[in-house]
């Protein structure tokens, strides 16, 4: 038997549902079921049968979604670090060990940089250095920016960088070095690091606050006109991240007066 049978049938769980979210349509069940938001099981007769994880699984997909306009892609991961939904063929006591051996990929002192690593040093006074390098390994990002393992090992727990296999190396990305920058310069100031996790998901909320914005500029159609359609997209992040910005240094204005 699957670790998530249940015994719902869909409209028992669009009638759960929509006692929280009465715009909710059964169709958005089946299309958060296509993008893998959530798992239900099937009778012999290939009904799907819903447990109440699963119920749970889709009250947090949606609260996620509309509340928090948080991208589907990244729901999917939320919904997975919560235990809510199970990776394909991972138990939970599985999901568990795994974590463990992530978070302990570092488990010796850097080396010092390796001879000719082509990139820019860490000024003093700055806190994010310029990579020009494609690909890093860990060891080359936590020289390069100073984090030391335990809190590579952290911040990786969070979610803030992510290494990737390249061609059977487990390297790191130029923009997870300037995240792990500016991480290492909160971390030298005594930040917790696990408010480091709560601006990640601010990231998140903002990405998805310009995914809605920018829906209709979207479309499809030729090649040009997606490429026209990206630009402003990338135009309308800038300008959403510009207003973050003033707004944040009006809140601050306001605090420094109290």
């Amino acid at each position: 038997m699957s670790v998530n049978q249940g015994g719902m049938r869909i409209g028992e769980v669009h009638a759960q549902l929509r006692k929280l979210f009465p715009d909710v349509e059964l169709s958005k069940i089946r299309y958060y079921e296509d993008k893998g938001l959530v798992q239900p099981s099937r009778s012999r007769k290939g009904y799907r049968l819903y447990s109440e994880r699963d119920v749970d699984c889709l009250r947090e997909a949606i609260r996620l979604a509309q509340e928090e306009f948080v991208p589907l892609r990244v729901v999917r991961l939320r919904l997975i670090e919560q235990g809510l939904l199970l990776v394909p063929n991972v138990t939970p006591g599985a999901r568990h060990v795994a974590r463990e051996s992530t978070v302990s990929v570092v488990s010796a002192p850097a080396p010092s940089p390796r001879p000719g690593l082509n990139v820019v040093a860490l000024a003093t006074n700055d806190v994010e250095p310029t990579p020009i390098k494609q690909h890093f390994s860990i060891s080359e990002l936590i020289a390069t920016t100073g984090l030391t393992p335990e809190e590579f090992n952290q911040i990786q727990a969070l979610g803030l960088v992510t290494p990737v296999e390249v061609e059977g190396e487990t390297t790191l990305s130029a923009i997870d070095v300037r995240v792990a920058a500016y991480a290492r310069a909160l971390l030298s100031r005594g930040v917790d690091v696990r408010l480091l996790g709560t601006l990640r998901r601010i990231a998140e909320r903002e990405v998805g606050v310009i995914d809605e914005l920018t829906q209709s500029l979207r479309g499809v159609g030729n090649e040009r006109a997606r490429a026209e359609s990206l630009a402003v997209v990338v135009d309308v992040a800038r300008e959403v991240t510009a207003l973050c910005n003033v707004l944040v240094e009006r809140e601050l204005s306001s605090y420094q007066r109290v």
